[in-house]
């Protein structure tokens, strides 16, 4: 397993502007196996955006599994009051975690002001499909669930950090190693640099801490937390709570809805995914729309992160996707 191919990709892609700068670290349940970083420092904060649900999100879900104070197959409609209706009442936390709620992905409209009203409308919002008829990624279904977990309130400690290094809404200080990104169009923001601000508008509607984006970390910030799952996703018992071998082996274990490939918040290996073609079917990961991704894989024994912040001016989703396939299939040689 040389360094030499997945840097090569990542310098190609720089160079063909599908991102202006990059970190990356690759390791195993021992330890950090390789890092790079091109166009950026190591210690640069990247946006992680959706990287927030299962780092955060997902992982706080758990934590509350775990103690037995949130269960899965508990209604939606018991902890949101305006979640009514025949058409959606038999959606349960799980649903909102497999992305199977029956949810679209986003509002129609342009996102409204703070807690009270982000609740409204999603509770109210038509859904598309009958809950765990199939599967749609839906940012508002985890910002139910960053409600749900109080995320604004909860401080993990995966490994060694979950602090200075991998933290919402980045103090003035540490904003000068924060890499900087662009609004998209429809941004009230739009015109200026964002820097240590959150890519998303609905987090950024939401204060920065939101269920589906607003994590910033490094790239060893999000190694550590995936030494943690890691490590228990191989049977080690000593992990911090809620990191159990039990617990997340539940949640990344594939839905049974039709159709998908997604767990509890991560989704799970296909070869035409953005893992590549040559991790194990046991590997489990997600990916952030600012151009980051984590997938770790228990039979390989490795984790892979890559972050970037591709909507500073780079390529498309699909481009990214591209890169993200070539440099862990480089990597696994």
């Amino acid at each position: 397993m040389s360094a030499e191919a997945p840097r090569l990709v990542l310098e190609d892609a720089i160079r063909r502007g599908v991102f202006p700068s990059a970190t990356a670290e690759v390791g195993s349940s021992r330890g950090p196996l390789w890092h790079e970083a091109l166009g950026a420092a190591f210690d640069t904060l990247f946006d992680l955006a959706s990287l927030t649900k299962v780092i955060a999100t997902s992982s706080a879900a758990m934590s509350a599994v775990g103690d037995g104070s949130l269960g899965l197959d508990q209604r939606v409609a018991a902890f949101f009051p305006e979640w009514r209706g025949a058409d959606r009442d038999a959606a349960t936390i799980r649903d909102l975690l497999e992305h199977a709620s029956g949810l679209p992905a986003r509002l129609v409209d342009a996102p409204p002001e703070g807690r009270r009203e982000f609740e409204h409308e999603i509770c109210m919002i038509a859904l598309e499909y009958r809950p765990r008829s199939k599967s749609i990624y839906s940012d508002l279904g985890f910002i139910l669930l960053g409600f749900l977990v109080r995320l604004d309130q909860v401080r993990l400690k995966p490994d060694t950090t979950y602090g200075t290094d991998l933290l919402f809404n980045p103090p003035p200080e540490l904003r000068p190693r924060c890499a900087p990104t662009l609004p998209l169009d429809d941004d009230l923001r739009r015109g200026r640099t964002l820097v240590g601000e959150v890519h998303d508008n609905y987090a950024a509607a939401l204060g920065g801490v939101a269920g589906h984006a607003g994590l910033f970390g490094t790239a060893s910030a999000v190694g550590a937390f995936a030494r943690t799952v890691l490590r228990a996703a191989r049977g080690d018992r000593t992990q911090p709570s809620p990191f159990t071998p039990e617990l997340v082996e539940l949640f990344t274990t594939k839905t049974t809805v039709p159709g998908s490939s997604r767990a509890l918040g991560w989704d799970t290996m296909l070869p035409t995914s953005s893992c590549g073609t040559r991790m194990s079917p046991r590997a489990f990961g997600h990916v952030g729309f600012t151009g980051t991704s984590l997938w770790i894989d228990p039979v390989l024994d490795r984790y892979f992160v890559l972050l970037t912040n591709r909507v500073d001016g780079g390529g498309t989703v699909d481009q990214m996707r591209d890169v993200r396939r070539a440099f862990h299939d480089a990597y696994i040689g």
